[in-house]
Formats: C-alpha cells, structure tokens, sequence
C-alpha cells in the first residue's frame, strides 16, 4: 500500500514537472502570453474540477492521482498554477522562475526522498522526515544558485521554501510555497536595492 502511494506521488510529480514549460514560455514567449497561457489553462482545470468535485464526474487520468483529502475539494495543480500566476505577475522574472521551481522539483525531493528513505521523523510534524526536508532545502539551494545571483537572496528562498513545505500540512503548498519564497526573495532585492548594495 505504502508502495503503490509512492508510486501514485512519484506520477504527481512527474506531471508538475509541466512548470519546465512555464519557464520555457516565460523566457521565449514573455510575461504577458505566459500569464495569458497560464490563465487559460487555470480557467480549464477549474471547469474540470467543478465537474469531478460538484458533478462526481470522474475525468480520466486526472483523477487517478487526486490525493484522498482532495477528493471533495480543489486538486493542486489549481493552486500551482495560481502560484505561478501571482509569482510571475508580481516578481521579477529570475525570482519568479526560482520560486516556480522551488515549488515542483523541491517540493518532490522532499516527498520522494522522505518517503523512500525517511527514517528520522521531525518532532511534532506529521508524515515529515529529516531526509526528505534536508533533500529539498538542497535541491532548492541549487536552483536558487542557477537561476538568481545574489546569495542572500538565494539562501532566503531556499529555506524559506523548505520551512514552508515541512510545516504545511492542511493548506495547499502549491501556491503557499512560490509566493512566499517569492515574497521574501524580492522584499530582499528591494531593500539591498535601497540601501545601494
């Protein structure tokens, strides 16, 4: 059971691995397309959880990977692309791109990794392991280091992403995790700007 769980996740997974495609638009095609995209794809996904959530309409492929406690409630692609809509609206775009992917591969770190090899539990946190944190804040480092210069701000959003993502349980870290991490990166490019460093 814990298996077939774990293969059902890594599937997740592999389908946020759809915010690859968000950076690609953003980068080739710009913001305004990008968003417009983004939108549309979000005004679809909405449409078919109105019918699979208020219809019990199962729609293929889609809800073979709903977890149990979305079953009455929106899934977490709706809340990705939300997350990815205000994070490029509102951040600069290598912020942005960071804190989208900080949300997908760390994120999934975290979850395989704690999953399959988890073996120290974090006190008072449910169904979180040291293993699977350690992992994403890494992943998180490294994307941060690729995409944003300034170490400041990458150590603010690698960690950032990371304590969100461990303590999160009910609310949806799919848009909590990008807008937060984003948050936090441009509140810092914004003050080393005003202060002149």
């Amino acid at each position: 059971m814990a298996e077939m769980s774990l293969k059902k996740e890594f599937f997740r997974k592999l389908i946020h691995l759809t915010s690859l495609l968000i950076v690609v638009f953003y980068y080739y095609l710009g913001k305004e397309v990008t968003l417009f995209i983004l939108v549309f794809a979000l005004i679809l996904f909405i449409e078919s959880e109105y019918l699979r959530v208020e219809k019990g309409i199962t729609i293929p492929l889609l809800h073979d990977y709903v977890r149990d406690k979305e079953q009455n409630r929106l899934a977490g692609h709706i809340f990705f692309i939300m997350g990815a809509i205000i994070s490029i609206s509102v951040f600069d775009m290598d912020i942005a791109v960071a804190a989208i992917l900080m949300t997908t591969f760390g994120d999934s770190a975290a979850t395989i990794i704690g999953r399959r090899y988890g073996k120290v539990s974090i006190p008072g946190i449910r169904n979180k392991k040291v293993e699977g944190c350690f992992a994403e804040l890494f992943v998180n480092l490294i994307i941060g280091y690729l995409f944003i210069d300034s170490v400041i701000i990458i150590l603010l959003m690698a960690f950032t992403a990371t304590i969100v993502e461990t303590l999160v349980d009910e609310l949806d870290d799919n848009l909590i995790i990008p807008v937060f991490a984003g948050f936090y990166g441009q509140a810092i490019r914004f003050m080393l700007k005003f202060f002149g460093n």
